[in-house]
């Protein structure tokens, strides 16, 4: 069969005058890609663009974008540069018709998790959205992640210990106990000590971060740490009692409001070298409430 002899509807027709008007995107969604990320194959939906500034032209060559980005499954740990290689690429396979490009990467990075105290491990899922743009041969790329954490109610957890001091108090008034270290121990025990618990919820922080253009790999895993090392309380995988108690101390040990957390990661991402800014939201599915708490705030966005 002879190419050069089948119709280009897009390449051989004119726009009407009356609809003469350059878009700023034109491109395919959720398309289907496997790519290395930070050496861990994710399954991936991607959305492609460029920009169509000449309004006379009917469409853009969606096939060229399409055969470029299934070379970005052949990298083993794709990095910043790759993708800014293939934005040039869309442009140039667009000479005359665009100046801008665009890539979306949707995907869920996988990864294992120790227990706080025992042997056992588990996986962990964390959803990103990486975007990169190249806009009037300026490069950028924005990187958000999602991460869940536990929270624990300061103020629950106040009026919880104000309940067991009273107790406390009422039993050594009534004579139920007296001041001994094993009856204490041993009343301790009983759900009639234990009358009340702070309230916790799952929580969790979005996090999107404009990267620094100077860097080339995607600091995916090294941004997931530092942020459940800063929240303290990252829920958990696999877990034995030992590990259970153990995150009750976590949670006992940071109590937090979503004022708190967001505060918390304010001071770990802060003029970070990897970052040009950041916009943070924390949310924490209340469970004392229907609704949930939430705070949101941003540096240099």
């Amino acid at each position: 069969m002879n190419l050069a002899l089948l119709p280009d509807i897009s390449a051989e027709s004119i726009q009407p005058k009356d609809h003469n008007h350059a878009l700023d995107w034109v491109g395919m969604e959720n398309i289907a890609l496997p790519l290395y990320i930070e050496q861990t194959q994710c399954q991936s939906q991607i959305n492609a663009y460029v920009s169509l500034d000449d309004p006379l032209v009917k469409g853009i060559h969606m096939s060229r974008l399409y055969t470029r980005l299934l070379e970005l499954s052949n990298i083993k740990n794709l990095n910043l540069l790759d993708i800014k290689f293939a934005l040039e690429d869309f442009l140039a396979s667009h000479t005359g018709l665009s100046t801008n490009a665009k890539i979306e990467i949707h995907s869920e990075l996988y990864i294992e998790r120790p227990a706080l105290i025992s042997k056992l491990s588990g996986w962990k899922s964390y959803p990103f959205v990486l975007t990169c743009q190249l806009i009037k041969n300026q490069f950028t790329a924005e990187l958000k992640v999602e991460i869940p954490y536990s929270s624990t109610c300061p103020c629950s957890a106040a009026l919880s210990r104000n309940i067991i001091q009273q107790r406390f108090n009422a039993a050594l008034q009534n004579q139920e106990i007296q001041l001994d270290q094993q009856e204490i121990l041993n009343w301790l025990s009983t759900t009639d000590a234990i009358a009340a618990t702070p309230h916790s919820q799952r929580s969790f922080a979005i996090l999107k971060f404009k990267l620094n253009q100077d860097i080339k790999h995607i600091p995916l895993i090294l941004f997931i740490n530092q942020a459940e090392q800063a929240l303290m309380t990252p829920v958990q995988t696999a877990v034995k009692r030992i590990d259970e108690q153990a995150f009750a101390i976590a949670n006992g040990q940071n109590l937090m409001f979503c004022e708190d957390a967001l505060r918390r990661l304010y001071s770990t991402f802060i003029h970070h070298k990897y970052i040009n800014g950041f916009n943070f939201k924390v949310i924490h599915a209340e469970s004392l409430h229907a609704h949930d708490a939430v705070a949101q705030g941003s540096w240099q966005w």
